[in-house]
């Protein structure tokens, strides 16, 4: 199998490699294992996590097995890498709940089935049963406390006015090297991959592995993804986008996508896709030419909703901007609704039989009864996709599409739902 880090590189995927040649060598054999790790610290990875996922997947589709692990352990501790603060620390049981969910979500990611079927591990397996004075003798005693003060997580922490760092989080980075160890003498894994702000944590395994056994292993970075204006990627002024669909709709989730700007839509197909290269080119090409078609982000949001949330997440998707967009909602599913109450567009639950102009009133699309008046008068107002002719018209549940929700146009694009509890 060819190997997949020059594919990594063309995509502009590829920060820092320990050793390329001898990375390129160890992956001239085919069913290498591989592994990158995911902390708990939320119910859902959010979307930055999707670099790191699908680069294991990459390798996946290059001969090789990758492991997902699911930092049981180093969730109860929290990592300092990119805090300027301390982290807030979990309780045990809610830590526990959620490395159960991201165990679920990672395995969406990559096959756990077949000869080079990927496994999901828990790093609490082994390190539950471990005691202080084994972990200080077998494994701190290849540290040097100076070599970790140089490593920027504990640097740039150290240099800040304030508490500086705990003992807690400047031991995270044993840890983790911990695991790699771990893993290399439970699944011969001798390759890391994470994110560039990981590195120094990473080769802090490196060393340790060959402290401890002699042995020779790898580390390769993929970058932390920015946009081009320079804000945080993945955030939004409504927060994060989740990958789980509950936190975050396939509605939202798939226009966060379609709003990608012209400036970085051809850098998250290559990071975000498993589109080739060709395609890509094709639709930087579409980009330059003809911008106004927006068809490179339509192409992005279609692809990323599709692995993140299947066929029906992303045909639910494509459903409800038609709709919107298009100000058709007859076929829109009962389902399609809840996901636009939720996370979809700003709603004001109602009273059955509740007045249209209060309920414009109380949800501030008029300012006043006279206000709302004025729009019907002027037709600007569509309910449930009707023009909207009678002031005086009535909010009943018998009424609302599936006796529940009712969804108010003010001009072409602004929405409102109306909803009865």
């Amino acid at each position: 199998m060819s190997s997949p880090i020059t594919d990594l590189e063309l995509r502009h995927l590829l920060a820092q490699i320990s050793d390329r040649e001898g990375l390129e060598s160890h992956l001239q054999e085919s069913g290498r294992s591989l592994y990158c790790g995911f902390d708990p610290t939320a119910p859902s990875l959010h979307i930055g996590s999707l670099v790191p996922l699908l680069t294991l997947r990459r390798f996946q589709l290059s001969g090789h097995s990758p492991i997902a692990l699911v930092g049981g352990a180093t969730g109860l501790i929290g990592d300092p890498s990119g805090r300027v603060d301390e982290r807030s620390l979990n309780e045990v049981d809610v830590v526990a709940g959620w490395v159960e969910r991201l165990s679920k979500q990672v395995s969406q990611y990559i096959d756990l089935d077949g000869s080079h079927g990927a496994r999901v591990v828990d790093n609490l397996e082994w390190t539950r049963s471990l005691s202080a004075l084994d972990f200080l003798r077998d494994i701190g005693k290849h540290f040097s406390v100076n070599a970790m003060m140089q490593r920027d997580s504990v640097k740039n922490r150290l240099s800040r006015e304030g508490d500086g760092i705990s003992y807690t989080e400047f031991s995270y980075m044993l840890v983790q090297a911990y695991d790699f160890l771990e893993l290399s003498r439970r699944y011969r894994c001798m390759i890391q991959v994470g994110g560039s702000d990981q590195w120094g944590n990473m080769v802090s395994g490196i060393d340790l592995i060959r402290r401890a056994d002699s042995q020779q292993a790898f580390v390769l970075t993929v970058p932390l993804v920015t946009r081009a204006d320079g804000l945080k990627f993945g955030k939004t002024v409504d927060g994060a986008i989740w990958l789980d669909p509950e936190m975050t709709s396939p509605y939202r989730f798939y226009q966060f996508w379609l709003n990608t700007s012209d400036e970085d839509v051809v850098s998250f197909l290559g990071y975000f896709t498993f589109l080739d290269l060709g395609d890509i080119a094709e639709a930087a090409e579409m980009v330059r030419d003809r911008p106004g078609e927006r068809s490179a982000q339509r192409l992005l949001a279609r692809e990323v909703t599709l692995l993140a949330h299947g066929m029906e997440g992303l045909s639910s998707a494509e459903r409800i901007t038609g709709a919107l967009f298009g100000g058709v909602v007859e076929d829109l599913s009962g389902d399609d609704l809840e996901q636009l109450r939720l996370d979809g567009m700003d709603s004001t639950v109602v009273e059955d039989d509740e007045d249209l102009l209060s309920a414009l009133v109380r949800a501030d699309v008029a300012k006043s009864r006279g206000a709302g008046r004025k729009l019907i008068d002027g037709k600007g107002l569509h309910l449930n996709g009707d023009l909207v002719l009678f002031p005086n018209q009535a909010l009943r549940r018998d009424g609302g599409l599936f006796g529940r929700y009712h969804l108010l146009r003010r001009g072409k694009k602004s929405w409102h739902m109306f909803y009865h509890d």
